[in-house]
């Protein structure tokens, strides 16, 4: 051992071990303070092999309970070289908060506090999912979480303390059960507490919750999520110092109940932060702090009273002509300085100038009650309402409330475009955003845009609470929506004229919000004993101008509707205000906000109904997870593809897709791909686009809709007869056709003609054009005895006045033939060849006719046109003859005789028989045709209707349903 210590210093050797530092046992000195380690004999020491000692903290801790939940204060055992250090812990959500000071006397007139607060993402056991698998640039929640810590302790530095303090705030572990930034806030104060910085705290920060009407006090984050309040309160023993507050509409007075239950509350925390830094706190030091001399203020306000009076009663001043004025009071202060060489005045000459115009402020509102705009104290400055001004956007408004102007619009997105939050805590995503934007030409500045601005994020996310009460619940309204703040002109509280201009532009883009949200801003000018510090005198003012707020000792933004409060942040400059002055205020912010819902609800009262050509377009489809991962695509590159080809966003989800467009062109053209791909519910008479893949002598197979197969027969391509389909159509053609039915075996019938122009007719016979199916057709899926239920049931609610249109359209209309029947007809065709001329020409003839049969499917008031349309040019002999109400369909020979017993596979479409009536219904008869067969007839507008059971009528069969049953007609006998 001896060795080792020659080589490390060799005057080691030369001092005896009695006067060494392990003689007496003592340790490094670390944080101020002195440890003891084991003892050692001198024995030991001498051994060849080093011992490492065992290293001492020193730890000191403070237990207390808030809220049904321990809390525990604890320092020494980490960042013992830091100013100030902290640990405090919540369960398992542990927080430590660092202070330090720097050394040096710069010449500033401010405080340069910077507080930073971080959560990283060991506290929960996770790997950053970043490229660099590490943390980046502070997030949105980390610069709020910074402001929340900042704006209760920063007033309680003495006046003229100016050195550099920095306060690091970062979360080390996190259950998810507790939100960390209230533990960071009471950390912070305790960190303060045990350096030796001059402060005026300690402080308590709690966080109050309602949840059915009972206030819950330390709420947890599933708490919170149920909660229609969310309160954060600041507090010394008998002053408040800092407010925030997002809540549902919540009544001025339970906001009262709640601050006054959080004060006494918060203030638990105090005690055990005194108690701790008893134990381990540091002597506070001697700072320089930077003060005016007596005598040096009087000169200067002897030069720059009068003529700052002369400024601020003069009401004409606008915001730049008063800032000019009184900047060449300055000037003129700082040559008469020059002249008489008063350095020490020079250099504080700003800040005792500024201090001049507080006073002559703060006097002329407390003495005469006069503003500087020569206002009222109650008084709200003049509104101007635009909604709608930018129409081409999804919603815009203009709201200016004195020389305060800011233009916000709305964006609409799908629920994918909501914003990823990546916190410890909350939530995973959110779809309402509000940006805030402060350029400097809103003040008549120069200067650089750049990232993230904590004033920027600070008053964005305030009007964001706001606005977020009033929005639709996300079940009925699942879009992301996306609100821009654009201050055009500041003097003053831009964050509330965000609000008002905010909820102005949520209506103007059609989004059901149930009510406007107004907000304004409070002040407050105090005069205060200076011998205690308490307040002697008070004026609330109502809706401040810029200068105000920074000449005032209060800033108080509240935002909500007629209801209630669902916003609020207040921040104090001086050392506290009593919570009876806040609770005072709520009164004349409820009336000054009313008078600007007023104004607001004369410009837009409700959400508009968007039907010009650039409102937006938002649809909702149900589909199986296959199809939506047919609509996807390989990684996704299918989605990808149309959304660069249309400019529209498509978001899937579980089952459902979501597509939003910039207009209703858009919209058909992303329908249009999506249906193509995926499919849709087939509907007669809707319209679909399909390509021709394959070409048969009787007609095209056309595939559409996601991959379905449908007929396009030879009598659907045109109106104009047609002798080979490979005229009209060709393989890889796409086309727009309709659907006209399916047949008994579920195949898809389609037509072009349908989609076609009508040529005029040559003859007095009109053909009418293939309708889309109406709310009033009957299902054309459905059993005949469910069609006469059903027309029953339509019957007894229309009554008689039910018109002839009406009935002729519940008329069902199922077509026969398939593609698969129409081959084997084909190839029976093409044996019967040999056949003698006779017997071809009746095959023919079979062959028309059941053609003509297939186009019965069609509404009753076409079926007589139908015969007209299917007719080819071969049948020269044929010649038209006048169509009556009941056309004659068929040849003799399929007439069915009396001797023929009926039977199902005997009858045929076109067949007439004699059947007898076995039951009347109010819209139609039920017929026994024989054999255990029975049809169904309906009845024709204005016919007589007495027939009776067993009557025996001539009727020929029409159509099938889709379970077989006969539709019939009347045959009226030449």
């Amino acid at each position: 051992m001896a060795s080792v210590r020659n080589k490390i210093n060799p005057l080691l050797c030369n001092l005896p071990y009695v006067l060494t530092w392990q003689r007496f046992g003592f340790r490094t000195i670390c944080s101020g303070r002195l440890g003891f380690a084991p003892s050692t004999s001198p024995s030991m020491a001498d051994t060849d092999t080093p011992v490492a000692g065992t290293k001492v903290l020193e730890t000191f801790a403070e237990e207390f309970e808030i809220g049904s939940r321990k809390i525990t204060l604890e320092t020494g055992k980490i960042a013992r070289f830091a100013n100030g250090s902290v640990i405090l812990a919540m369960e398992e959500t542990k927080v430590l908060s660092t202070v330090a000071s720097s050394k040096g006397d710069a010449i500033r007139d401010f405080l340069p506090l910077t507080v930073d607060y971080q959560e990283k993402q060991f506290a929960q056991s996770v790997i950053p999912t970043t490229y660099m698998r590490r943390e980046g640039a502070p997030k949105e929640r980390e610069l709020l979480c910074g402001r929340l810590i900042d704006r209760p302790i920063r007033p309680l530095f003495p006046p003229g303390f100016y050195h550099e303090v920095q306060v690091m705030a970062s979360v080390l572990s996190s259950d998810g059960k507790q939100d960390p930034d209230i533990l960071a806030a009471n950390a912070s104060s305790a960190a303060l507490m045990l350096s030796d910085i001059p402060w005026g705290g300690p402080i308590g920060v709690i966080r109050i919750g309602r949840i059915s009407g009972q206030f819950v006090v330390n709420p947890s984050m599933e708490e919170l999520s149920i909660s229609d309040l969310n309160l954060v309160y600041a507090c010394t023993r008998d002053k408040t110092l800092m407010i925030d507050v997002q809540a549902r509409e919540i009544s001025e007075k339970d906001l009262e109940a709640a601050l006054r239950l959080a004060h006494p509350e918060a203030v638990k925390y105090l005690d055990p932060q005194i108690r701790l830094a008893v134990k381990a706190g540091k002597q506070k030091k001697e700072y320089k702090l930077s003060m005016v001399s007596e005598k040096t203020f009087e000169k200067i306000q002897n030069l720059a009273k009068e003529p700052i009076e002369a400024v601020f009663t003069d009401p004409t001043y606008g915001k730049f002509e008063r800032g000019e004025a009184l900047e060449k009071i300055t000037q003129d202060v700082k040559r008469a300085l020059e002249e008489e060489g008063d350095e020490e005045g020079l250099k504080i000459l700003p800040k005792t100038v500024d201090t001049v115009r507080k006073q002559v402020v703060r006097r002329r509102i407390i003495s005469e009650g006069l503003r500087v705009d020569g206002r009222c104290l109650d008084e709200v400055r003049p509104l101007y309402c635009e909604a709608g001004n930018l129409p081409v956007l999804h919603g815009s408004a203009i709201f200016s409330r004195g020389d305060t102007q800011v233009l916000c619009t709305v964006t609409l997105g799908a629920p994918g475009d909501a914003q990823r939050l990546d916190s410890l805590v909350g939530p995973s995503s959110k779809r309402f955003m509000l940006h805030y934007s402060f350029p400097p030409f809103c003040t008549n500045e120069v200067g650089k845009r750049t990232g993230l601005n904590r004033r920027e994020v600070g008053h964005g996310t305030l009007a964001e609470k706001a606005l977020l009460a009033v929005l639709p619940p996300e079940d009925d309204f699942p879009y992301a929506v996306r609100i821009n703040s654009e201050v055009m002109a500041s003097d003053g509280s831009t964050s509330m004229a965000t609000v008002c201009g905010g909820s102005m532009a949520l209506m103007d883009s059609g989004i059901p919000v149930r009510e406007h949200v107004a907000g304004l801003s409070m002040g407050l000018v105090s005069e205060v004993d200076p011998s205690t510090g308490e307040i002697k005198d008070y004026r609330l003012l109502t809706d401040i101008l810029g200068l105000e707020d920074h000449l005032g000792d209060m800033d108080f933004k509240i935002a909500g509707t007629r209801n209630g409060v669902t916003a609020i942040q207040l921040d104090i400059k001086p050392a506290g205000i009593p919570l009876d002055i806040v609770c005072e205020s709520l009164d004349p912010a409820l009336k000054g906000r009313l008078q600007i819902l007023e104004h607001m609800e004369r410009e837009i009262s409700a959400p508009r109904i968007q039907d010009n050509i650039y409102s937006p377009r938002l649809v909702t489809s149900k589909y199986s997870n296959d199809a939506l991962r047919r609509l996807i695509g390989p990684v996704g590159a299918l989605k990808r593809k149309i959304e660069d080809e249309t400019g529209a966003r498509i978001s899937v989800s579980d089952g459902t897709l979501t597509i939003i467009a910039k207009n209703q062109s858009v919209m058909e053209k992303v329908q249009e791909k999506v249906d193509f791909i995926i499919g849709r519910e087939i509907e007669i008479g809707g319209v679909y686009k399909g390509i021709v893949v394959s070409v048969k002598e009787y007609g095209a197979f056309v595939e559409f809709n996601g991959g379905q197969q449908g007929l396009l027969h030879i009598s659907e391509l045109s109106h104009d007869p047609v002798s080979r389909v490979s005229d009209v159509v060709s393989v890889g053609q796409q086309l727009s056709l309709m659907c006209i039915g399916q047949d008994v075996r579920g195949n898809i019938n389609l037509s072009l003609k349908a989609t076609l122009p009508r040529p005029k007719s040559k003859t007095d016979i009109s053909v009418d054009e293939p309708v889309a199916p109406t709310s009033q057709e009957v299902n054309v899926w459905a059993a005949i005895e469910d069609v006469s239920n059903e027309l029953e049931n339509q019957g007894a609610t229309v009554g008689p006045e039910t018109n002839d249109s009406t009935l002729k359209s519940a008329t069902p209309a199922v077509l026969i033939r398939s593609a698969a029947e129409c081959d084997e007809e084909e190839k029976s065709d093409a044996l019967n060849l040999k056949g003698d001329n006779g017997s071809q020409s009746a095959s023919k003839s079979e062959k028309k006719t059941r053609i003509l049969s297939s186009r019965s499917a069609k509404k009753s008031k076409r079926s007589k046109d139908a015969i007209l349309d299917l007719i080819s040019d071969d049948e020269s002999e044929q010649k038209h003859t006048p169509v009556g109400l009941h056309p004659q369909i068929g040849s003799d020979k399929d007439d069915a005789t009396p001797e023929t017993p009926m039977s199902a596979n005997k009858l045929k479409l076109g067949m007439r028989v004699t059947a007898k009536v076995h039951q009347i219904r109010a819209l139609g008869l039920v017929l026994d045709l024989g054999g255990g067969i029975r049809g169904m007839y309906r009845f024709e507008p204005g016919m007589k209707r007495d027939f009776e059971v067993g009557d025996e009528l001539r009727v020929k069969c029409s159509s099938f349903s889709t379970k077989g049953i006969p539709v019939l007609s009347l045959v009226t006998e030449e």
